[in-house]
This record gives C-alpha cells, sequence and structure tokens, in this order.
C-alpha cells in the first residue's frame, strides 16, 4: 500500500527542496513537516489540523490533496484494527436447523412489510403536514444587541427597536434570486451574499446591517438564511491610551491590509460566523485564548480594545465581520482547506494616525 509520508518525502526530494526551504514557503513549522513525512500524528492538536498542513503541504509539492487525504484516511482504519465482535469464532456451534431460520426470515419479511407499506407512509405524511404547518405559521423575531442568524420564510417579521419606535420589516417574497424586505421606509431588495446597511426609521442612520447568506434556486420552501445585526450610532467612541498601540507603517508591510485610518484608536467588534465545521481559536488583548470546535450557524463575538488573533483550520469556512466607527467591514479569510493564523489590530503610524489593519501571521 502507498504511504503518503514517503509520497511526500520522495516529491520534496525530486524537486531538491530542504525541510527548512519548505517550512518557510509554506509557514508550517518544521516538526510538522517532518511528522507528516514520518506519517506521526500524535504531534498534531487535532486531525483537522492534520489534514489542513497536508493538503497545504501537497499542493505546495504539486501533490493533489485529495489522494493523500485518502491514504491518511485508509492507513487510520487499518491502525484502528478489526473490532472482536467481528472476529469469526474458531470452535463455533452447531448451526441453528434451516426451518428455524426460515421462520426468523419470515418474521422479518412480515414486519419490513408492514413497516415500509403502512407505518412509515403515515409517519411520511405528519411529517410533512407538520412541516407545511410550521411554515405557513408567521414568526415574529426580536433583533437585540445581539446577531440574529434566522430562516425566513414569506410572512415573518423582523422588529426592530429605533429611535422612534419599533420598526417591523416583513418578508413578501423569497423568490429564488432575492428577498424582499417591506419596511417602513419602503420595498428593500436583497440579493445572495448581498450585506447592506438598512434605515428602518427614515432617519438616514443606519438602524442594522443585513447579510443575506442563503436562497435556494431550486427549492423556494427552504426560504432565506439571514443574519442581522443592530448597529448603534449614538455609542460613543472610546479612546485608548495611545501608548499600547505599537508604532508601525502599515504601507511599507506586504502582509497588512489597512481597512480603517483614523486620528485616534477605539474599541472594535469582530464576528466570526461559521458555514462548515472548523477548528477556531482566538485570543483578544493578549488575554488567555480560546478553542472550541464550531459548526454551520454558529456566531462568535468578541470585542477588543487593541487586537484580535484568530487560528482558522479551515479558512473557508469562517467568515468574518470588523465593526469600528459605526461602519461594518467584510474580511477575505482564505482557501479551503488552508490553516491561516491572522491579527487585527491597531497600528500607530509615525505621522501619528492610527491605522486598524488586518495581518496574516507566519
Amino acid at each position: 500500500m502507498e504511504s503518503y509520508g514517503t509520497i511526500l518525502k520522495q516529491a520534496r526530494e525530486s524537486k531538491k527542496v530542504d525541510l527548512s526551504t519548505a517550512s518557510r514557503e509554506t509557514s508550517i513549522s518544521r516538526d510538522y513537516l517532518e511528522a507528516l513525512e514520518n506519517e506521526n500524528s500524535e504531534i498534531f492538536h487535532g486531525e483537522a489540523y492534520l489534514i489542513g498542513f497536508l493538503r497545504n503541504y501537497a499542493e505546495y509539492l504539486d501533490i493533489k490533496p485529495d489522494r493523500l487525504i485518502s491514504l491518511y484516511r485508509n492507513m487510520k482504519i487499518q491502525e484502528s484494527g478489526v473490532p472482536d465482535e467481528l472476529i469469526r469464532n474458531l470452535n463455533p456451534e452447531p448451526k441453528t436447523p434451516i426451518i428455524i431460520w426460515s421462520i426468523i426470515g419470515g418474521i422479518v419479511l412480515i414486519f419490513c412489510v408492514l413497516y415500509f407499506a403502512v407505518y412509515r407512509p403515515k409517519q411520511i405524511a405528519k411529517e410533512r403536514a407538520y412541516a407545511i404547518s410550521e411554515k405557513t405559521q408567521p414568526k415574529i423575531y426580536e433583533v437585540t444587541n445581539q446577531p440574529l442568524n434566522a430562516r425566513l420564510y414569506i410572512g415573518d417579521q423582523l422588529s426592530i427597536e429605533t429611535k422612534t419606535g419599533k420598526a417591523i420589516l416583513t418578508v413578501v417574497s423569497d423568490n429564488n434570486s432575492d428577498l424582499q424586505l417591506n419596511t417602513p421606509s419602503g420595498l428593500q431588495h436583497f440579493e445572495l451574499s448581498e450585506t447592506r446597511e438598512l434605515d428602518c426609521d427614515g432617519d438616514s442612520k443606519p438602524d442594522v446591517v443585513i447579510d443575506v447568506w442563503e436562497i435556494s434556486s431550486t427549492e423556494k420552501s427552504r426560504g432565506a438564511e439571514i443574519y442581522v445585526m443592530v448597529k448603534d450610532n449614538d455609542i460613543p467612541l472610546q479612546e485608548l491610551d495611545n501608548t499600547t498601540i505599537p508604532l508601525n507603517n502599515a504601507a511599507t508591510n506586504v502582509n497588512q491590509v489597512v481597512i480603517l485610518e483614523d486620528n485616534r484608536a477605539y474599541p472594535f467588534t469582530m464576528n466570526a460566523s461559521f458555514r462548515n465545521p472548523c477548528v477556531f481559536r482566538y485570543e483578544i488583548d493578549r488575554k488567555d485564548s480560546v478553542e472550541n470546535y464550531y459548526s454551520n450557524g454558529d456566531v462568535v463575538t468578541m470585542t477588543a480594545n487593541n487586537k484580535v488573533r484568530g487560528w482558522i483550520s479551515n479558512g473557508n469556512t469562517v467568515k468574518f465581520q470588523v465593526i469600528a466607527a459605526s461602519q461594518t467591514y467584510e474580511l477575505e479569510i482564505g482557501k479551503a482547506g488552508e490553516v491561516i493564523v491572522q491579527d487585527v489590530k491597531w497600528v500607530r503610524t509615525d505621522t501619528g494616525r492610527y491605522r486598524l489593519v488586518v495581518e496574516n501571521v507566519d
């Protein structure tokens, strides 16, 4: 059987690349590269990290990642051994008479016929009737300071508290191309993957940010999945101690992307929204890090004075939003299977200005 570690090592040696060079060019620790070539999985914090590093290293060596991941999983299956209950008894008891097996088979057959022909159809009909009933009953969602992730259907409403009172947004259409909301300021159209600020009470200031995550192109009955976040324009910006902001010129750092520049620094909020399973670890203002496994629909909100550092096991599974100075910024993270370490932080320029930047960490 082929060995994924041997394939990696032979590919690297054929390219005449040493481990130090490979580590530098892939941003993967040399210890991890050696562990992959030696098929030592114990050094990794979890299987998600191992697969992420294996995918990146394979792409770097021009090897199809799926082939190596299959070899790794086959090796894990072989190492797990055969369960005791599947090992054949060397001294089996005498065979049960054929007539007994025939009776048992007949009973099982009768049970299957009754289940699939009578009971199961009735159960399916009940489930469908309940689902239709649930969907036809409009729901009202109270939008509070906590972000809301919900699937909306025609007739559902969003209740939003504004300066002039409650504003009601009603779903009037979730056709296969856009989501239509009837609001106090008129009919609003939102396309798939569109993120937009919305003024609900007509005071020319945005009250919420609405992000349309999914609209099925084939099944209208699935509705539309959205993410809603309240904007508070009256919260004063808390100025930070300037001595805590490092001096740094983002213009000369190719790893930095400037998302905001101002004459002072202030706290910012960062939301991580997960679309697929992912291991995510984050650290706020150099405090103790928090690590967890998140799945589709989970949201993590982080508020920092200076910096948020995040470790993502699969860059394509999480979407980030940064909220600062009543503005929302969408962040592009990375490719599927890519392991990423990224900072969102304030830096101070030599001209006395402050920049909120995104920086990839090697």
